[in-house]
């Protein structure tokens, strides 16, 4: 009988243990850094003569991996694939489909530290980080699964003399499965996972900064037999590989997580309709934020201060729901500020391969020459506090950067730097607070740090944001329990890990029968 979803317990690294097996991890990682990957297209494993390089972002000398890239040509050779693989796949029982999610979910448990070491080199991720990456992962596979045994019972309809009557969920045909570096394998594993589960069949676009990732991600489902054509793996381009794929006829649905403008994009392509094209695509998007905390003048100051380093600092700064301002209202604003400089100060900043190290690099060299352009925006935007360089000769460090009397409307207050700047705004009233808050294109996730209870409800109803957090950090969704999405350019509200995503991936047939 299979048991109720509970989520994947995170691995305790103070325990002697844990720590072996991590190191014995990244052990089997150094011999296998520098292997070369195949793209994967109906089972066939494909090296072509371009290739992207893969790099450690705390090392930049140090080479993960070496991934074949894919172009045109391969794009459409994955969409005949998965369009001949969707015939036999739509066609398998929903039980079955979701049984490939519990073996997969196993192996991922199984292999949980040499999945983490891998995100630790590949993605610059620290220990605590990698692990939460790869139980979301797991969780992603169990929670999907077990909600399609709960949609193969159809819709319940009313009944009508003389006829019977039943609703029931299909699969819509070929997805494209877009996916970001900062959670490679948790976004890539729920994206794939809720697509094919309910029936589809995918062509997986991984990001060029954390292929090597998805390439293990693979191995997964070639271990257990999934048929071939189901996955198809498409490592390339955004502008050609992408692009493609997106304007393709067939193509029925893209599911997508990274930026706003790549998305905004992606939408605009998708709404073209093509010559030889008979449906409409549906775009699943994810498309960042601009995520504020509000510390009222009712808080508690500490707990505030360490939620806004945890949620501002976690991984770089580099999550869509990372906390990018803080607004603090006004008779408590210069405490706060003596408060998050104080936590923040105590990061230690170095290669994430220590497990002491809990602030690594950023991902690349785009990012980090990005970050430092925000930063000296930000020195004309307000007064820099903490940090504001670049640190370290061999990797993509940027110290913890928090600058202070910042102007709602100022640039760094409403752009997404995604890296760790954190900008503070004094607040007169929690009115204006509030205000401030909603007054950006995102509206993804924000946190309210309050003891007064009227207060937070107030925040319950105007604070527009897809995930609200109160009196805790604005990071840190969990599968099944807090449904992730965002609301106005955050994207389509799409609500992963929830009850209701997969019906995204579906279309509903009503069939009535005259006796």
């Amino acid at each position: 009988m299979l048991e109720k979803f509970k989520n994947e317990p995170l691995t305790d690294f103070t325990k002697q243990e844990n720590k072996a097996k991590m190191e014995d991890a990244f052990k089997k990682l150094d011999a296998e850094k520098g292997k070369e990957y195949p793209l994967i297209i109906g089972g066939e494993k494909i090296y072509t003569d371009e290739k992207i390089t893969s790099y450690n972002p705390c090392n930049f000398k140090e080479i993960i991996g070496i991934v074949s890239k894919g172009n045109e040509e391969l794009a459409d050779k994955s969409m005949s694939s998965a369009l001949e693989a969707f015939e036999m796949w739509k066609n398998v029982c929903p039980n079955e489909r979701a049984n490939y999610l519990f073996k997969a979910a196993a192996i991922m448990r199984r292999e949980k530290f040499d999945f983490s070491a891998l995100l630790v080199e590949e993605a610059g991720k620290t220990w605590i980080e990698a692990d939460a990456d790869v139980a979301e992962a797991i969780d992603f596979l169990e929670y999907y699964g077990r909600q399609m045994l709960k949609f193969t019972k159809g819709m319940d309809v009313g009944s009508f003399p003389g006829e019977i009557n039943e609703c029931y969920y299909i699969p819509m045909g070929v997805g494209i499965v877009i996916a970001p570096w900062n959670f490679p394998l948790a976004i890539l594993t729920g994206m794939t996972a809720a697509s094919i589960v309910t029936g589809n069949t995918v062509v997986i676009k991984p990001s060029s900064s954390t292929p090597v990732v998805a390439a293990k991600f693979m191995k997964i489902w070639d271990e257990i037999k999934l048929p071939d054509g189901v996955i198809n793996y498409l490592p390339g381009p955004g502008e050609s590989v992408g692009n493609y794929l997106v304007s393709h006829p067939k193509t029925r649905f893209i599911n997508f997580t990274g930026s706003k403008d790549v998305g905004l994009n992606i939408s605009k392509m998708a709404s073209d309709m093509k010559d030889d094209q008979r449906c409409i695509k549906r775009v699943i998007a994810e498309m960042g934020g601009k995520d504020t905390i509000i510390v009222d003048n009712e808080a508690d100051l500490d707990a505030a201060a360490e939620g806004i380093v945890a949620s501002a600092f976690g991984f770089q700064g580099q999550k869509c729901s990372a906390c990018s301002k803080a607004i603090v209202v006004g008779n408590v604003y210069d405490e706060m500020i003596d408060k998050i400089v104080e936590k923040a100060k105590k990061l230690k900043i170095g290669p994430t391969r220590k497990c002491d190290t809990n602030f690594g690099a950023v991902i690349d060299e785009n990012a980090y020459k990005k970050i430092l352009k925000y930063i000296e925006i930000g020195k004309n935007e307000g007064r820099i506090c903490l940090g504001g360089n670049s640190c370290g000769e061999s990797g993509y460090f940027i110290e913890p950067t928090i600058i202070v009397d910042v102007s709602p409307d100022a640039r760094i207050s409403q752009e997404e730097i995604f890296g760790p700047v954190l900008s503070v705004i004094k607040a007169d009233n929690f009115e204006n607070a509030l205000k401030i808050a909603n007054d950006t294109d995102y509206g993804l996730t924000g946190a309210v740090y309050s003891q007064n209870r009227q207060k937070l409800e107030k925040a319950k109803r105007e604070f527009h944001v897809g995930n609200l957090y109160l009196n805790r950090k604005c990071t840190g969704a969990l599968v099944g329990v807090q449904p992730f999405g965002g609301f106005k350019l955050s994207g389509t509200c799409s609500k992963a890990g929830g009850e209701d995503y997969l019906l995204l991936f579906m279309e509903i047939k009503s069939v009535a029968e005259r006796l």
